[in-house]
């Protein structure tokens, strides 16, 4: 059977009364929120939520409030006509695409803020970033009101962040993380990849088997610090210009650990640039997960 066209909508009415017509059939929802900019790693979210839901919306909004003074945010790609073709491609239901003015009407001063997990790692380096997308994701997750909502684990401290935020604010969205898609050479995709030279790209999966050294040192008995230290070391040995952090914490406090222990999920979560880009990167101690799933 030919699957039905993508339906674009462009404002919080619009999804609200196609969410009411859907809930009149007894169908689940389910949301894939996104900056756009799509790659395999956001076409997995997307076939993961329609194997879980009746209907799935992916939202493509690029929020200003999440970028700080000196990021990309105007150089940020866009190009909706071929996230649309991706998108209708795997099947999904509805692209809402809505513009600034929509989610953030004139005169609005109300913010989601999660004090203490949007402190460290990414947030010590991007002063009111998480605020900003918890925000958004806060509104997209009302406006949708989902079953389910799918995030990417290469953003682990967001989707950490997220979960607190459903929890403590009863949102009825169940949050899935979903395993992040890397090349064949460890490098995870990210939309930033595209900023990467020739060079610079040969150097990039330095960043992935650093982390997977420093978790197979650490379940050896490493002293958490002292991998930290010598990751940064390796790193700018590869040709990274700059670490922004290196950290072994607890996988949901996101609390630094120095010593291993099997009952205690840990994670590893690095930032480091690279020419233009500014690669993140994570994995988890103890799982098979930090092997390299690719598009192929």
């Amino acid at each position: 059977m030919t699957p039905k066209p993508l339906v674009t909508l462009r404002t919080g009415r619009e999804l609200r009364a196609r969410v009411r017509e859907w809930r009149a059939s007894n169908l689940s929802v389910g949301l894939v929120p996104t900056m756009g900019a799509l790659h395999e790693g956001h076409l997995a979210l997307v076939r993961t939520a329609l194997s879980t839901c009746d209907r799935v919306i992916v939202s493509l909004f690029v929020n200003p409030t999440q970028f700080g003074a000196g990021e990309d945010f105007a150089a940020y790609p866009r190009n909706e006509a071929r996230d649309a073709a991706l998108i209708a491609g795997e099947g999904a239901h509805v692209l809402f695409a809505p513009g600034v003015d929509e989610m953030f009407a004139e005169g609005e001063v109300t913010e989601v803020h999660v004090p203490g997990l949007d402190a460290v790692l990414e947030g010590a380096h991007r002063p009111g970033h998480f605020t900003g997308v918890a925000t958004v994701v806060a509104k997209l997750l009302n406006l949708a009101q989902a079953d389910h909502a799918f995030f990417g684990k290469k953003d682990y401290q967001q989707l950490q962040i997220i979960i607190r935020m459903v929890d403590d604010l009863c949102i009825p969205t169940e949050i899935h993380g979903v395993e992040t898609v890397r090349e064949k050479d460890g490098l995870a995709l990210s939309s930033r990849n595209a900023y990467l030279t020739e060079q610079e790209r040969a150097i990039a999966p330095a960043l992935h088997a650093t982390l997977m050294q420093m978790a197979e040192e650490f379940r050896a008995g490493g002293d958490g610090g002292r991998l930290e230290l010598n990751a940064r070391t390796r790193l700018t040995a590869a040709g990274f210009a700059s670490v922004d952090y290196v950290a072994v914490v607890d996988a949901e406090t996101l609390a630094s650990l120095h010593v291993y222990d099997a009952m205690r999920p840990a994670r590893i979560l690095a930032a480091a640039k690279l020419g233009r880009a500014r690669l993140i990167d994570n994995i988890s101690v103890s799982s098979m997960e930090n092997l390299p799933i690719n598009p192929d």
